[in-house]
């Protein structure tokens, strides 16, 4: 009995060092999100600009869910990509002010351009704990039954456009084939 008490801690030790370890490894880029494969929760929220929006006005094709802020410069870095997207009409982009101030988010997309086909405002950040966001900028890429595909926690740029979503938006529409 008395060699047990000491094996106990040592046994506590290994199996923590092997956590610890473990982790060592792990892609920090690569955050586990619940709602993959599963519906976009329900909202009923506001527009930056005061219209209120839902589920229902959610694109019916595959799109974009693109989580920002006038706060975050990383935002301000993937914009480029979003106006690109936008302007050549690629996919739909919505998107979802992620705790902001409004009239500091009005100002931010009237100064970088409004790539949005309108951008949910949460102030409180109540939608953003509903879709499991870490913080901006996050993007979602939604399939046309609005079902949460794929999320990428980071900057959206053009290396990620082409190597992450281009083949996630072309599976998706063999898939609807």
């Amino acid at each position: 009995m008395s060699n047990l008490k000491f094996y106990i801690p040592a046994v506590a030790f290994l199996a923590i060092a092997g956590l610890l370890w473990r982790g060592l490894y792990l892609d920090t880029r690569t955050l586990p999100s619940m709602l993959i494969d599963k519906p976009m929760p329900s909202f009923a929220l506001a527009t930056v600009d005061g219209e209120a929006v839902s589920n229902i006005d959610l694109p019916d094709q595959i799109f974009l869910l693109n989580v920002w802020g006038s706060y975050c410069l990383p935002c301000l870095v993937e914009h480029p990509t979003f106006m690109r997207l936008s302007e050549e009409g690629e996919i739909p982009v919505v998107g979802v002010n992620y705790k902001d101030r409004n009239e500091l988010a009005q100002d931010w997309l009237e100064t970088n351009g409004n790539p949005f086909s309108f951008s949910i405002e949460d102030l409180d950040g109540r939608f953003g704990i509903d879709l499991g966001v870490y913080g901006a900028p996050e993007t979602y890429l939604v399939d046309s039954d609005g079902v949460i595909r794929y999320r990428h926690v980071s900057v959206l740029d053009e290396t990620v456009w082409q190597e992450e979503f281009i083949p996630a938006i072309t599976e998706l529409r063999a898939e609807s084939n």
